[in-house]
């Protein structure tokens, strides 16, 4: 502890020493100064006790105010940070109310419609005897397209037969051999078939055209057709089955109208088909 204070005192001395006439009095001052202060927070004196109460109360005040504009800026902060993150959610909940919104509306669509069509085919009886056929390549064709499939009268295949690919509609039976028989597809130039366009019912006549796409022709008037409706035989004419998808409709020239119709299925495609004959519920 002496050795310390030794210490302490050499190395004032030694500052002191070091120092020029105004220094050293300037460094006396401060040291009496702080001595000075020590003194006076030791002893309880109430003038001095109100001094540092004042000091202590200002100190705290500044302390205060300078700090409310940090604190402001954090709150606000805080409430705009809050703010982005409501609407953030917002937008994720508008989303999702949309697509439930959607979702509820292509339901309730399917479920009249598949009730509607349930009505329609239930008129009708499937044979039991779906026949499935390879399909072969047609070189000899009087038509611009159609096919030769490897079964025929041996069969039980029938003219008129309607011919399926994975449910949907790609023709009909208009020849039959002993072993093998031909199919017009729907694309032909020659084929006409009778559909009904869903949403609305709107009876039309799908007509080939010779390429991948048919072209709708003979609807009423004042029939408002939309895009995206979807093509079903609509089992007019007695020749297919009502409620077999046919494809989807495009607008090529509304006011024109002129509509075209997307096939489902790829008739440059087929390997096998599905020949079916169906029987009116007496």
């Amino acid at each position: 502890m002496s050795t310390s204070r030794d210490d302490f005192v050499i190395a004032i001395r030694s500052a002191f020493l070091k120092k020029s006439t105004k220094q050293r009095f300037s460094l006396i001052s401060l040291v009496l100064f702080s001595v000075l202060l020590i003194f006076l927070s030791k002893i309880n004196f109430t003038p001095i006790n109100y001094v540092k109460i004042s000091i202590n109360e200002v100190l705290y005040r500044l302390s205060f105010v300078t700090s409310l504009p940090e604190k402001q800026i954090r709150k606000s902060a805080v409430i705009i940070n809050e703010h982005f993150n409501l609407y953030e959610e917002y937008k994720i909940n508008k989303n999702k109310l949309n697509e439930l919104e959607s979702r509820s509306i292509n339901s309730n669509y399917i479920l009249e419609e598949n009730e509607r069509l349930r009505k329609l085919i239930d008129e009708y009886i499937v044979q039991t005897n779906e026949i499935v056929g390879k399909v072969l390549l047609d070189k000899d064709s009087p038509f611009l397209k159609s096919i030769i499939v490897n079964k025929g009268s041996k069969d039980e295949i029938q003219l008129g037969m309607a011919v399926l690919d994975e449910g949907y509609l790609v023709g009909k039976v208009v020849e039959v051999n002993f072993s093998t028989s031909r199919i017009l597809l729907i694309s032909d130039l020659n084929s006409k078939i009778p559909v009904a366009l869903e949403p609305g019912n709107l009876q039309s006549i799908i007509t080939g055209t010779g390429k991948k796409n048919g072209t709708i022709q003979y609807f009423e008037e004042d029939a408002e057709i939309e895009e995206q409706s979807i093509a079903y035989t609509s089992g007019s004419g007695g020749i297919f089955k009502p409620g077999i998808p046919v494809g989807i409709v495009k607008i090529v020239d509304e006011e024109n109208e002129k509509y075209e119709v997307d096939f489902f299925s790829n008739l440059s495609q087929l390997t096998f088909v599905k020949l079916v004959s169906y029987e009116k519920e007496q």
